[in-house]
Parts: C-alpha cells; sequence; structure tokens
C-alpha cells in the first residue's frame, strides 16, 4: 500500500461546498424517482434529465471535491492553481441546474448550461494536467488519473455537442453522439477514476498490504481500451466495433475485481462499519450489473438493461461514493479544525464524528431502495419500483443529516484555534 500526506491538502472551506452541494443533488435525485415509472427508453427528455441531475449534480459533484483533496495528496505536490476551484463549483452547480432544467422544461436551456458545464470541467482537467506536471512520481494513480481528465474532456465535448444538436442549433447524429458520450464519461472517466482511487482508498481504510498489483494493471489497460473502442466504434457508426468494446471492459473490469479480491484478503480491519458495507454493497452490485448486463446482450430486452444500469449506477457508483464519504469527511474536518490541538487537549476520533446510527439508517434505507427498485425495473412493476424510491428518498434524508454533522463537528468549539 502507498503511503499518502495530507501535507499538500488544500483547505476545507474550499473542498466542503461540493460535499454539501453533492449530497443535496443526490437527495433531489432520490425525490425525482417517485414521479418515474418503470417503463421508459433512454431517449426521454425527462430520463436525461434525471441522469444528468445524478450524474453531474452528485457524482461529479462529489468526485471533484474528492479530487481536489486526493490529487495534490498522491502526487505529493500542490495544486497547479488551487484558487480555480472557487470558480469550478459554482459553474458546475449552475450549469448542472441549468441542464436539467433544459431536460425537463425547455431544451433551448441545454447550450447555457451544457457550456458552463463544459468550462468548469475544461478548467479542472487542465488543472489536474498541470499538477500532474509539476509531480515527478510514477504510479497506476497517476495513470488513471491522467487517462481519466482525457476522456472526461471527449466525454463533455460529445455532451456539448448534444446539447447543440436537442436545441437544433447542429445537425448530428445523436444516437450515435449519445453513445460515445455515456462511455466516455461513465466508462473513462467515471470508472477509471474510481479504479484509481480505491487502490490508495480501499487498502487505506482496510488497512491491507503487501498485496500483488499485477491484476490492476491489466484491469486499467482493458477499460483503458475498451473505452477508446467503443468511443471511435460510436463515432464512426461501427456496431461490431461496440460489442468489441463492451467486451474488453467487462474482462477489464473482472481483473478490478479480482485485485480487489486480493486486497480484501489481506485485510486486516474486520469491523462492518458504514464503510465496509458500502463496499461490500457495491462490489456486489457490480457483480449483478455486469450479469445482467450479459444476459440483456443474448436476449436483448430493455428491462433487463435498465436494471443493469440501474445496480452499477445506483448500487456501485452511488455506494463507492458515500461509503467513502464516511470516511474522507470526517477526516478532513479533524486534519483541519483538530490535528492542530493534538497534545494539547483531547481531540475526537474520526468514527465520533458522525452518527452511526444515522449512517446505518442510511445504508439499510438505501440498499433496500436499489434492491427493491432494481427489481420493479427488471420485472417492469410501478409500485415495486416505487417502493424502492421511497426507501431512497428516506436514507438521503438520513445522508443529508449525517452530512451536515460531520461539516460542522467542532466547528464553534474550534473557532480561533
Amino acid at each position: 500500500m502507498k503511503q499518502i500526506s495530507s501535507d499538500f491538502a488544500p483547505p476545507l472551506k474550499l473542498i466542503s461546498p461540493f460535499f454539501r452541494f453533492g449530497v443535496i443533488f443526490y437527495a433531489l435525485a432520490m425525490t425525482a424517482l417517485l414521479f418515474f415509472t418503470p417503463d421508459f427508453h433512454y431517449a426521454q427528455m425527462d430520463i436525461a434529465g434525471w441522469v444528468h441531475l445524478f450524474l453531474l449534480g452528485f457524482v461529479m459533484m462529489v468526485i471533484f471535491g474528492a479530487m481536489a483533496q486526493l490529487v495534490p495528496v498522491v502526487l505529493e505536490t500542490g495544486h497547479a492553481v488551487v484558487e480555480v476551484y472557487y470558480i469550478i463549483m459554482p459553474l458546475l452547480l449552475i450549469g448542472s441546474i441549468v441542464m436539467v432544467a433544459g431536460f425537463w422544461l425547455a431544451p433551448a436551456l441545454l447550450p447555457y448550461g451544457g457550456l458552463l458545464v463544459l468550462v468548469a470541467m475544461i478548467i479542472f482537467a487542465v488543472e489536474n494536467f498541470a499538477t500532474l506536471r509539476k509531480s515527478t512520481l510514477k504510479s497506476l494513480t497517476v495513470d488513471t488519473v491522467t487517462w481519466s481528465n482525457g476522456y472526461l474532456l471527449l466525454g463533455i465535448l460529445t455532451g456539448f455537442a448534444i446539447a447543440l444538436g436537442l436545441a437544433g442549433e447542429i445537425g448530428i447524429h445523436i444516437d450515435l453522439m449519445l453513445k460515445a458520450h455515456v462511455y466516455a464519461v461513465l466508462g473513462g472517466y467515471v470508472v477509471l477514476t474510481i479504479m484509481g482511487l480505491s487502490l490508495i482508498l480501499i487498502p487505506m481504510f482496510s488497512l491491507a498490504h503487501g498485496f500483488e498489483e499485477r491484476a490492476i494493471k491489466w484491469a486499467f489497460k482493458m477499460v483503458v481500451s475498451g473505452v477508446a473502442i467503443v468511443f471511435l466504434a460510436a463515432l464512426t457508426g461501427l456496431e461490431s466495433g461496440m460489442y468489441i468494446g463492451y467486451l474488453v471492459t467487462i474482462i477489464g473490469i473482472f481483473f478490478y475485481l479480482w485485485q480487489i479480491y486480493l486486497i480484501a484478503r489481506l485485510t486486516v480491519r474486520k469491523e462492518l462499519d458504514i464503510w465496509a458495507k458500502s463496499m461490500l454493497f457495491a462490489y456486489g452490485s457490480l457483480m449483478l450489473s455486469i450479469v445482467l448486463g450479459i444476459v440483456y446482450f443474448l436476449n436483448d430486452k430493455e428491462s433487463i438493461l435498465h436494471a443493469s444500469v440501474w445496480f452499477l449506477l445506483m448500487g456501485f457508483v452511488a455506494s463507492m461514493i458515500t461509503g467513502h464519504l464516511y470516511k474522507i469527511v470526517p477526516f478532513l474536518v479533524w486534519f483541519e479544525r483538530f490535528a492542530p490541538l493534538v497534545g494539547k487537549q483531547k481531540v475526537p476520533m474520526l468514527h465520533e464524528m458522525y452518527s452511526k446510527e444515522g449512517a446505518s439508517m442510511f445504508f439499510w434505507f438505501s440498499a433496500s431502495g436499489v434492491i427493491l427498485s432494481g427489481l420493479g425495473l427488471l420485472l417492469e412493476q410501478d409500485m415495486m419500483f416505487k417502493a424502492g424510491g421511497s426507501f431512497l428518498f428516506a436514507g438521503a434524508l438520513f445522508l443529508l443529516m449525517t452530512m451536515n454533522k460531520m461539516l460542522i463537528y467542532g466547528k464553534e468549539e474550534t473557532k480561533g484555534v
């Protein structure tokens, strides 16, 4: 396990708004689920609006905040221009709101929201590349940051082209461009980012040491190649090439799962806290998503694809992010407010900085909601889908409460210290 340093971490006031607004967007996305039915098509504007509410508002917002803190820490060098994150957050926030409004209310708004998001992500990617250039470290995590940011740029550029196309500004093949956009963002940015950071965070939080990294190296190569194949095949309309890319990506993810298994065998932390439960649920959901995806390619039933994507997004991606929030946020708050007090007065332990009961309620409501809604999508049962949505909404409320407690913990007690 690579040891990391916190010497280059930016201040909490820069990062905390990403987490605050991220969980608010998560709660809004869970609320919106109550107004959808399990029979739909991905080309529907309201579905596209929900996907962007979830991915831009929650996933990207939280990942950007986490990357603002973790990238310089892992690279052991300060940000090239850390102040740009004060610009990135409002651009991403307003752009996400305008884009969702465009999908749900007025398509003419899409280019404006898309432009704000495009600018935010270009600034983010350029600053990350500039920070990477400052570092002399060579590691797989550095490579994943490099490639994921490249795919992020490709994804947002194709997304902006789609926004212009939906608004009637340019003529493009939206279906093909949509496939390239989705795969570049989900497979190229989100999955690669999770792979790279989990190689640092999961061993650190599970106290695993001395594991082989051959599997993750193969996983990285396969996912990078698979995403590239799908992206190019989608842009050129070569459907057979897309299937090859899907297969290469899936093989890469199996290598990644094997790497996680190798790490899990060496863990010395046996406590099933909120983080450990979230990781187990996330990887179980990922395996289920892959199985359903393979079944979909064999029989081409739309509801199976819906369930597969659902378990990927809500079961894997959301659980990975929320589970790590319960580790990352307490550490950031502790490091800023209590680290200077070590040796002078009693300081709290990290696990004391959030409500275990609230975190447990969040996990069980959310896990139950993911399973119920996933079954509702698979069986196209509206009542089951909405029941799951209700559980997810309740879980989101507990996430909001526990996140607020973590971010304000010790604020008054340490003021002026």
